[in-house]
């Protein structure tokens, strides 16, 4: 039996036919799965700042179920307490961390420790969930925890894929990409009216998991607009960068042209042009830009660009969310590692990428952060970055929704990122 056919959630995503043992157990399985593609020496180093080690990720989303579940029981003993110190990411309330920017200095513990860890781990939370030991906080704890988890999946692809961009021979294929379930047209943008006025954003109470910060629902006035029937595609781009897009300044933001003079930008990030055409490095290796593909890893400079550029702009997140709302938002399958590029199902608005929106990404009125080490979990980056909605093609099924706030500095490339077109 596939891990396709082994992970379901029910249509709305709240995994109501699951026990809290199957949810946590079958997201487990899943890292799991991810992992064993890679070797001992894939998992130990760090590319970039931004990024982490594969064995840190499997490592870290352990820790968070230790910590925020199994401490809580007085009888539970501790697998390692240094792991304390290595594997808390960013919450101060816990206490001192390893910095961020070393963590692929760590060689030991190895790789093999790291799987004793999480087996401890998994042990310990299969034997208090078959006793029905958790009270209801701590099952809203487990529900986070699995969703924690399901983030640093995709992480763990975004950093393993960085990672193997920089090797000089490019690796062989480690997950197997496939052509989108639709195709998208590489022909004029099509347009959706989407009435405005007074609209509701945010999560429903009740309805499902959702992050603190996509509450509390409230009201918005929005105009009326008008919203891309597609992703724009790498042909689109391509048709920006002959007009000399990246060369232009009057499309770019300050702060942009300036980060693509620094670092030399001149098209999408893993575009090399070999031998006559552009080629694009991909969790399978090197192939050629496929045109009729959405466009990814560009930055939030880059999509506010290339909008500006075609005469129109980005969304705002607010607009994307009424708009996925009206038109719907059924996803392609679940992310297996033989099949990374899921695409979407029908004209959805969730599908190969995230999509950058013109929202800083800030609190909803009236937002309040949760008591405790676990208020830190989102209400801490309010700041300096922008709201990117959808979900992309190593998002797990299940774990998107059109509330969805993901988030990243404008600079950033290696996230699975690209645009939709407003006006």
């Amino acid at each position: 039996m596939s891990i396709t056919e082994r992970i379901s959630t029910s249509p709305d995503g709240t995994h109501a036919d699951q026990s809290p043992a199957q949810r946590f157990r079958e997201v487990r399985e899943l890292t799991d799965l991810l992992s064993a593609r890679l070797s001992a020496e894939d998992q130990t180093p760090q590319s970039m700042t931004e990024a982490s080690p594969a064995k840190w990720h499997r490592a870290h989303v352990t820790w968070f179920f230790e910590e925020f579940i199994l401490r809580r029981d007085p009888s539970y003993t501790v697998y390692d307490e240094t792991y304390r110190y290595l594997f808390n990411s960013y919450y101060e309330a816990v206490g001192e961390r390893h910095p961020r920017p070393d963590r692929g200095l760590v060689t030991r513990p190895g790789v093999d420790d790291i799987t004793h860890y999480r087996n401890y781990v998994d042990g310990a939370m299969e034997d208090v969930l078959t006793r029905g030991a958790l009270d209801d906080d701590a099952l809203d704890l487990l529900e986070l925890g699995c969703n924690h988890e399901q983030q640093h999946q995709e992480l763990l692809l975004m950093d393993i894929k960085h990672l193997f961009s920089t090797i000089p021979l490019s690796p062989g294929p480690v997950y197997v990409d496939r052509d989108p379930d639709t195709p998208t047209s590489t022909g004029p943008t099509t347009w959706r009216s989407v009435s405005g006025g007074i609209t509701e954003i945010g999560a429903a109470p009740g309805v499902g998991f959702s992050y603190d910060n996509e509450s509390p629902r409230h009201r918005v006035f929005l105009e009326d607009f008008e919203i891309a029937e597609r992703a724009v595609t790498n042909a689109d781009l391509l048709e920006f960068m002959a007009d000399d897009g990246y060369r232009r300044h009057e499309f770019w933001l300050s702060d942009g042209w300036a980060t693509i003079r620094q670092h030399g930008w001149d098209a999408p990030g893993y575009w090399r042009f070999d031998d006559g055409e552009w080629t694009t490095f991909t969790l399978s290796g090197r192939r050629r830009v496929e045109l009729g593909e959405p466009v990814m890893h560009v930055s939030f400079y880059e999509a506010d660009a290339f909008a500006r550029w075609s005469g129109a702009r980005l969304p705002t997140e607010f607009e994307w969310e009424a708009a996925a709302c009206a038109l719907g938002s059924q996803r392609g399958e679940l992310l297996d590692p033989d099949r990374c590029h899921p695409g979407m199902a029908g004209a959805a608005m969730i599908g190969d990428v995230w999509e950058w929106t013109a929202s800083a990404y800030l609190p909803y009125p009236g937002f309040v952060p949760a008591n405790g080490a676990v208020g830190e979990y989102n209400g801490k980056f309010m700041s300096d970055q922008h709201v990117l909605r959808g979900a992309s093609a190593i998002t797990p099924r299940g774990h998107e929704r059109p509330t969805y706030r993901n988030f990243f500095p404008a600079p950033s490339r290696w996230v699975f990122a690209g645009l939709r077109l407003a006006r």
